[in-house]
This record gives C-alpha cells, structure tokens and sequence, in this order.
C-alpha cells in the first residue's frame, strides 16, 4: 500500500488520538483524528479512507456501531478495532461484524505499526485483484480461455480492432484457436449483428472455390441450375473469416484482391458487379512472408490482408494456462457425456503439463473429451490419458526452437507459475498442503511465488 495511504483514527481519549497519530504519520500515512463515532461517520462520508483505527468503549455509540455503519458507508475501508476491556465476545462479535483485526490496550508500538501495514497490503492486495478481474472481465472475449500475459496481449489487440474496417490477419499454429479469435472480433464489432461467414480455403475444391466465394448465374458451368450468391454477398455489412488463406491458389488471390480493394465482386458467369461491404479476416498457420518470397503468394494481397496482426501464442507458450483450459474442457464434457467428473488427479495434471502439444488447445480438448468418456471415476487418472501423453519426456520430439529464439527464463517462469497456481487451487489456497503436492518446502514454495509475483492472502496450514 502507498505510504501515503489515508487512515482514520477514533477515540475518546486524546492522549490516545495523539499517540496513534504521531505514530502513524511517522510512518508516513496520512493522519485524521475524531474523538466520537458521529464526528467519525461525518469524516468517512467526507473523504476516503483506506483504514479506520477505532476504540470499542466510547460514550454514546460504541466502535462496533462504527464498525457496522462504515461498512455501509465505505465497505471497502479496513476496520481496526482496539479496547481496554479484552473480553472474547467482544473479539468476536468485532469479528463477526468484518472487523479486520483486534487488539488491547495498552498495546506495543511493533504490534500496531505491524497490524496497520498488514491490513493495508491486504487492502492493496484486494483492490488490485477486483480491478484485475474486472479488466479480465470486460477485455476478455467470451469463449476465449486464459489468463496469461500472452493472451492478455491478444484481448488487448482483439480489443483495438474491433471497431474498425481494418483487414486483420491471423497468425498461429494449428490448434491455436484462430477462428475463436476472428469470432471475437467480429462480436466486439459494430458489425456483431450482420453475419459472421468463415470458409476453409484448404477444405474445397480449387474447381469450386470461386463459386462459393463470390457465387454464380445460372449456365454459368455444369449443374448451376440457378444463381446463387456466394460468401462475399452473405456476409455483406459482416464479416468473412478466410482460415488457411494460403492455400488460395494464384487465380483466386487475384480476384480476392481486385474485391478488397474495390469492394466489388462478379458472380461466375456474370457480367457485372456487385457492389459489397464485407470485412475480411484471414488466417493461416504458414508464414506468409516465405509464401510470398517463394512465389506462392502475392506480395500485394499479403499486404493488402496483413494490416494489423494478431499472432497466438501456442499451448506451450501459454502453459500456465493449461489448468484453466483443463477445467473448462472437463466441465463442458462432464455435461456433454453425463459424467461426473470433477476434474484431473495430480498425476494426470503433471503429465499433460510434461507433453509439448504439437495440436495445441484444439488436440487438449480432445485429449480431455476422451479421458471423461473413458474415467469411471471422479477424477480422470492417468489411465484415462492416451499413450502419446503417457511417453516420458525423452520419447517426446526434442523441443522446437524458432529462428528468432526463445526466452527461456520466461519460459520456465511461465510453467512453473502454472504448477505453484494449479497446487494452490488443488488444496484450496493452503499453501502447505500446495508445497507438499510439489515435493518441496513450504519455504520454498513462498520463495516462489514472491519471485513470481503470484503471492497472495492464503491459509498456511
């Protein structure tokens, strides 16, 4: 918490006002002393406070009044509670109320300064983890899985283009979860009520491609018995996906161009154009750049797509993700097959956190759909894994290296931050028992998330 956080302090007695103010402003904290709970709740509707110190015996309306009406007034303000008269009913009836803490008078100068820096690192802690969930929230497209840094890259991005005409093209390996993405764009458009139309370039015929892009009169060839508007004219005033846009041949990338850049499109056999207002997003698992030094792919049309650029990261990139994606996968078949599986055992966790997914999140979900068709229990267990998992690391292939090479620091945090997330979910936030399903010390295990960045409020035992 900023030592320039605002407290307030409440008692009857000055010399214990002065006492405690002179503390804490020594400790840098904004100080704001009152001597009776009605000055106190004039003072909260006033300003904002971060934590209040307040005496439970004072005459007229007593701390716990306070204590109740500054949880109205300012629920997210830390409450304090100190008294003369240490009684237990009195603790827990503070307690009870959502005081954060109680001590006694007199108390030592360590124990108050240590219970305030507490109270306001939980405070901190709190808001901090509200505003990430409410970020989470609001910048995360639905249907897309994943609280990492990478993916919250690729909100981020899904978030910036959205709203414009600007063609988007579509990087990542296979599995990724591309059209998930073109999907999230299009939702989060001005567009999101005209239709979404996706075709697979790699998926039909060269013979029969024009037709279904841009559509036909009937005549035009054998078995057009009558005119038909291609996916251009369908998703007019949307969008149209283009997944595997590098499988279109060299014929149709010229006419994919001359339609981008014109807006205008000419059925099969037709002899004039048609005017339409439709957003392409493409995708492709290639890199477009050597397609086009090859000679596979138009330089003009490659840039004509790759405007702005949203490139997924792969499984292995994201592997902290891994547990959530799980748990999303396992919830949906368990309804989908009517089973009632909760979840993974540790072995069958630490496995798939050990296997490189080449087919990344689209070969895990298959991966998890037949291990809940196949468990009989609760819990999926190793068996219910196929073998291809169950190869030690040294069986796997060796582990791939991009030109530009990797950052294998962030690499090994990013996993590792997933293994310490996953543990602590497992035993539920008791950090011991989260050590101890890791093999190591509940020393190290703290060691770890602080490193990490990841520690927060948790039971120890």
């Amino acid at each position: 918490m900023s030592a320039r956080a605002r407290i307030l302090v409440v008692d009857d007695e000055r010399s214990m006002q002065e006492f405690l103010e002179i503390l804490l402003r020594r400790e840098g904290y904004e100080v704001t002393a009152v001597g009776s709970v009605d000055a106190a709740l004039l003072a909260l509707d006033a300003d904002d406070y971060e934590l209040v110190v307040t005496d439970i015996q004072m005459p007229g309306r007593s701390g716990l009044d306070l204590l109740r009406a500054a949880r109205e007034i300012s629920p997210d303000t830390i409450v304090i509670m100190i008294t003369a008269f240490a009684s237990t009913e009195t603790a827990i009836a503070a307690m009870k109320e959502g005081a954060y803490d109680y001590l006694t008078k007199p108390f030592q100068v360590d124990e108050i300064r240590l219970v305030v820096e507490k109270a306001l690192e939980k405070k901190l802690l709190s808001s901090e983890n509200r505003r990430l969930r409410h970020e989470l929230r609001r910048r995360r497209p639905r249907n897309l899985i994943g609280n990492s840094v990478a993916m919250q890259r690729v909100y981020e991005l899904i978030g910036q283009v959205s709203n414009t005409k600007t063609n988007v093209l579509i990087l990542g390996e296979s599995g990724t979860g591309k059209e998930l993405v073109a999907r999230a764009v299009h939702a989060e458009s001005d567009r999101s009520q005209a239709p979404f139309v996706a075709i697979n370039c790699a998926a039909i015929p060269e013979n029969l491609l024009e037709s279904e892009l841009f559509g036909h009169v009937k005549g035009a060839f054998t078995g057009a018995v009558q005119n038909k508007a291609g996916l251009f004219e369908s998703a007019d005033r949307g969008t149209l996906f283009l997944d595997e846009v590098a499988e279109l041949p060299p014929p149709l990338q010229v006419k994919l161009l001359r339609a981008i850049q014109e807006k205008n499109i000419r059925r099969v056999g037709d002899s004039r154009d048609r005017q339409v207002d439709t957003r392409i997003l493409a995708a492709t698992n290639r890199r477009l750049e050597e397609e086009v030094a090859a000679g596979r792919f138009r330089e003009d049309l490659y840039y004509r797509l790759n405007v702005i650029q949203i490139a997924l990261p792969s499984l292995r990139e994201r592997i902290e993700d891994l547990p959530l994606l799980v748990q999303h996968f396992v919830e949906r078949y368990a309804v989908e097959l009517g089973k009632p599986v909760r979840g993974l055992t540790d072995a069958a966790m630490q496995c798939l956190a050990g296997y490189r997914f080449p087919g990344n999140v689209r070969e895990l979900e298959n991966v998890v759909e037949r291990a809940v068709a196949l468990s009989r229990d609760e819990w999926i267990d190793v068996e219910a894994l196929p073998p291809s998992v169950l190869r030690t690391p040294e069986e796997h292939e060796s582990p791939h290296i991009p030109a530009e090479g990797v950052d294998l620091d962030a690499m090994v945090a990013r996993y590792e931050g997933g293994l310490l997330l996953e543990a602590l979910r497992r035993s539920q936030g008791v950090k011991k028992r989260a050590a101890q399903l890791l093999n190591i010390s509940f020393r190290s295990f703290r060691y770890r998330l602080e490193k990490l960045g990841l520690d927060e409020p948790s039971r120890s035992d």
